[in-house]
């Protein structure tokens, strides 16, 4: 039998689908495909829902400040420094704005005036279908925190804006969310 890719495919056939693994937040898929050069393979996919990530600027006498959280990360068994970043699985129909505005208050208690979407990224293409938008969110207010049970362990650490990269070119920093969003928002011109 001949499978013939559907357009803009990249020359890729799915030939079956099941999923191997689902719970709340994940959804892990083997395909079977027909690779464009006619060969047989597997392909697992890791299903997840849309993020946000927000870089959160405050202005004071000093020159632009951060926000940013240390959170300890179970699959890779150590604390990370982090933006604040999330997702939704309960509200699949909110808006990224909202999403942001939402994660940005359940993490660190701030309330932002202005949230800016400076775009789109994928998380890791090679493996998930995952994709989330990064947001500078400027305007702030301190409130108070309101995490979840899963997020208990977080600290947040205002810092400048040169110490933050440094701690990107360091390596004090290492999720690529992170230094991805920085990335997308300096290159805007918003920092």
């Amino acid at each position: 039998m001949t499978h013939s890719p559907p357009p803009d495919a990249g020359g890729y056939a799915t030939i079956s689908t099941r999923t191997a693994y689902e719970n709340p937040w994940t959804r892990v898929r083997e395909d079977i495909i027909i690779r464009p050069n006619g060969r047989q393979g597997l392909y697992g996919v890791v299903e997840r829902g849309d993020f946000v990530v927000i870089l959160p600027l405050w202005e004071g006498p000093d020159g632009p400040r951060v926000t940013l959280i240390r959170q300890y990360r179970y699959p890779i068994q150590k604390r990370m420094w982090e933006l604040p970043m999330g997702m939704w699985e309960n509200s699949p129909d909110a808006t990224p704005e909202d999403v942001a505005r939402g994660e940005l208050r359940e993490e660190t208690g701030l309330v932002a005036d202005c949230m800016r979407d400076a775009g789109l990224m994928y998380q890791g293409a090679g493996y998930t279908t995952q994709k989330g938008r990064a947001y500078l969110a400027t305007g702030l207010r301190q409130g108070p925190h309101q995490r979840e049970d899963t997020e208990e362990d977080i600290t947040c650490h205002t810092v400048t804006l040169p110490e933050m990269q440094e701690m990107i070119i360091d390596g004090r920093i290492t999720c690529m969310v992170t230094i991805a969003a920085f990335g997308l928002i300096r290159a805007r011109g918003w920092i």
